[in-house]
Parts: structure tokens; sequence; C-alpha cells
């Protein structure tokens, strides 16, 4: 086995859904020869004991967990983004704070040192701009994602989104902030490492072309990195708002990890790894020895679409 293989991890997004047993869910992926697991942002409280217990077994390791984990007690489904640091209610904002607290003391309970972060979003009190596009996108019935930077009332109207939402960044990101202060003390002194998570919603917070700056206004590396999620960066990338060779390029040296999926001609993500529009010979580029490695795949997949999914990394990062 190599140790490329020791190393690569598989999201419990994967399958967390369909287990109420956290050791039988641990047991799965054991069976498909993993020996790491991310912890996601499905991990209900049912499933605490029986990872502890798998884990206390030896038999697996936790590469990372993803805030928010494990959910809150009354939420019974993924919900990464169910409280934000960018909203405008502080209410809101301490409840992201408190399971932001609660995610961090877990990790250390599960011995991982990096946690995948959400970093909120805009917020439209009338229409959001990113609807107004996907609708009309989803009207467009011949409409592919490999085709989108051939279509003038596209770009016409992904650009007329994106100036709204530029507008409405500045006051969220000083909200983000604000939020990240109030956790990077109790980061650093857990020994954790916030990895902050490039997103696919357009909307969603900061806009990529400012992400190198924002990751820099954090000098501390070794508490704040940036994550690199394939399947977003591709998404943005058909949809002409980065390259993606070139965004992993100016956030090479703060990456911390990545999620390793692929995504269809449609522009649907955690597909299964070398069916898609992903040149993931180029991503190995950037890969060192340091770096998490997450296979981050759809719980429609199956064990075998999962398997071939990390023999195609397997192959393709030597």
């Amino acid at each position: 086995m190599s140790p490329l293989q020791d190393r690569l991890s598989l999201s419990t997004c994967w399958c967390s859904a369909r287990h109420t047993d956290g050791y039988a869910m641990v047991e799965e992926i054991v069976s498909l020869g993993f020996k790491r697991m991310e912890l996601s942002h499905g991990i209900r409280l049912l499933l605490v004991p029986g990872i502890l217990q798998a884990i206390e077994e030896g038999l697996i390791e936790v590469s990372s967990v993803h805030n928010f984990c494990p959910l809150p007690g009354s939420v019974q489904h993924a919900a990464p983004n169910l409280y934000e640091p960018s909203a405008s209610d502080l209410r809101e904002r301490n409840l992201w704070l408190r399971y932001t607290q609660q995610t961090m003391a877990f990790a250390v309970r599960v011995g991982a040192q990096r946690v995948v972060m959400h970093s909120g979003s805009v917020n439209f009190f009338f229409v959001s701009a990113e609807l107004q596009l996907e609708k009309w996108m989803n009207s467009q019935k011949d409409l592919k994602a490999t085709n989108y930077l051939e279509n003038s009332a596209y770009l016409k109207r992904r650009d007329q989104a994106m100036k709204r939402i530029r507008k409405a960044a500045p006051k969220a990101m000083e909200r983000i902030r604000s939020a990240y202060s109030d956790v990077l003390v109790m980061a650093k002194d857990l020994g954790l490492q916030l990895c902050m998570e490039n997103r696919e919603g357009l909307e969603e917070m900061p806009i990529d072309e400012n992400f190198k700056d924002f990751i820099e206004e954090f000098e501390d590396a070794s508490t704040v990195g940036y994550w690199h999620d394939t399947g977003h960066a591709q998404i943005k990338h058909l949809q002409g708002l980065l390259d993606h060779r070139a965004h992993l390029e100016a956030m090479a040296d703060r990456l911390t990890g990545f999620h390793l999926h692929d995504v269809c001609d449609q522009g649907k993500d955690h597909q299964e790894i070398g069916t898609g529009t992903i040149d993931f010979s180029m991503l190995a580029e950037f890969i060192r020895p340091e770096h998490t490695l997450v296979l981050e795949l759809s719980p429609s997949l199956t064990p075998e679409q999962v398997l071939r999914s990390r023999d195609s990394i397997l192959n393709n990062f030597v």
C-alpha cells in the first residue's frame, strides 16, 4: 500500500446520512480500504458515541473536521451554513461562534488538527442576485456548464449578478473578519488550523478574486490556511469567474488540504473522479506531503465509484 493511499481520506458526507450508528459508519469506510476519514458537516449527535469508540479502538484516524461537527442537537441533516459569521443578526453570529467552538473542541477530541470552514455570504433583502441568475440558467434547457462562456446572454447576466455581489461584499466581510477574530485565539491555544474553503456559490464569501488578500490578512499560517475544493473551483472556472490553475498558483503558499471530486459538463459536482471536466494531472502539480487529501463524494455514488475515484487519484498523484 502506497503512502498516498495511506493518507487519502474519505469524507463521511458519502455515507453519514444512511447510518444511525457511528461505529457501523466507520466500519463501512474501513471496509473500502480507507485508513482515514474526514468528519463532515452531516455528523448527527447520535453518531458520536460509535465514532469515538472506533477511534479509541484504532479502527481509523480523523484527518480533518468540517464545521459544524457534530451538528446542533435539533438538526438532522448536513447544514454547514446553518449559522453564518457574516450574518447581520448578532444572535446568529453568536450561534455560529458557539457551534464553531464546539467543533474545535470536538476536533481535539478526535485527534484532528484541521477544521474546514465556510466563511458566510452576502444577503439581499429582496431578490438574491445568484437566485435570479440560476432561475434564468434553469430556463435555458440547452445550456451546459461547458458552454457558459460562449453564451453572451449568460455572460451579461453573470456580470450583473457579480456587480451586485461586489457592492454588498464589504459589509459582510467586516462581520466575517470580526467573527474569525473571536475564534482564532482558541484555535491557536488548541493547536488547530482553521482552513478556509473556497465555495461554489456566487454570494459566498470571500469573492474568489479577493481570497488571497483575505487569507494574507491572517499572518499566522499555522492557525489559518486555505482549503481547496476542486469541484467548487471548477464550477467557477466553467463560469469564467476564475482560472483553476491560476487560482491554485495564487493560493499555493497557504494551501492546507483538498476536497477531491469531479464536475460533469452540466456543472454538477461531487461526482466520480475521472468522469468529468477537472484536470487532475494539473491538480497533482500542487499536492505537497503536508496537505490533507479528502475524497468528498456524493452519497448517490456506489462503493465501486468511490473505489474508482480513489484509484484515479492514486494514478494521477504519483
